[in-house]
């Protein structure tokens, strides 16, 4: 057998260690072992071999006062230099490729600056009716479908000034009452869909969220297309797919499934 071939069977053992490590990050708080054990699902004894080993590499410690495990300082080095390495926006236009690979619809990536969501790069389907989006185009909070997920994720105290500007501009809602109910009303939906109320008649988007390892958003993944020839429904495959997309990429970038 060559290398290639005997690399591509792995090491098992060590697969399931990792089971152990994944238990403890799943926990989110120093555990005791059975409770290791449990989550990782296997016998006390076996998971105290794992946990020694792990201790003696840096990548798990154990309170000597408790008992209780947790992740060590090299876990914690390993997590920061891959953070550190991971390129979010070229994660975002991958992600907003794929996405357009796979419904066929045009799509796009926001960000977040001082002035507000900005269109940072956009995706062109195979089709012949499309919805051509401007790198660098500035979307309303309000009346657009990223500037939703951005003011309904984002610390109030960094969108207030601009709701309050596009409720004086009467773009998206009439007063802030209203418009902090929109908010709240995208964050509990878990994304924003919007259509006659688009800051651009006759169209029809929806974009969803992008979270860090920190659980703060950091970019929104878009769909958008001409109103009454793209499906946004709540089960449909376009919409589906881009929640998705947007929950897939935010776990690579470190975010809680929660």
């Amino acid at each position: 057998m060559n290398d290639d071939q005997g690399s591509k069977h792995g090491v098992q053992s060590l697969e399931v260690g990792m089971r152990v490590l994944r238990a403890m990050a799943d926990g989110e708080r120093a555990m005791m072992l059975k409770d290791i054990a449990a989550a990782a699902g296997m016998a006390p004894s076996k998971a105290h071999r794992y946990l020694v080993s792990f201790i003696r590499a840096g990548l798990v410690e154990q309170d000597p006062a408790t008992a209780r495990y947790d992740l060590g300082a090299f876990a914690l080095q390993l997590g920061l230099v891959a953070l550190d390495r991971i390129d979010r926006i070229r994660l975002g236009l991958d992600a907003i490729t794929a996405l357009r690979d796979t419904i066929n619809e045009t799509t796009a990536l926001a960000v977040w600056t001082p002035q507000g969501a900005v269109v940072a790069r956009w995706e062109r389907p195979r089709r012949p009716i499309v919805v051509n989006v401007l790198t660098g185009t500035a979307l309303g909070l309000l009346d657009s479908a990223a500037g939703r997920v951005f003011g309904a994720w984002l610390p109030s105290a960094r969108t207030d000034a601009l709701l309050q500007a596009a409720v004086a501009a009467g773009r998206g809602a009439s007063t802030l009452p209203a418009a902090r109910a929109l908010l709240d009303a995208t964050r509990a939906r878990g994304y924003s869909h919007l259509a006659a109320e688009h800051q651009v008649g006759g169209i029809e988007a929806a974009a969803a969220p992008v979270f860090n390892f920190r659980n703060d958003v950091t970019m929104a993944l878009i769909v958008v297309g001409v109103a009454g020839s793209i499906d946004l429904g709540v089960a449909s495959p376009a919409l589906t797919a881009l929640r998705d997309a947007a929950a897939q990429l935010s776990a690579r970038l470190g975010a809680r499934a929660d």
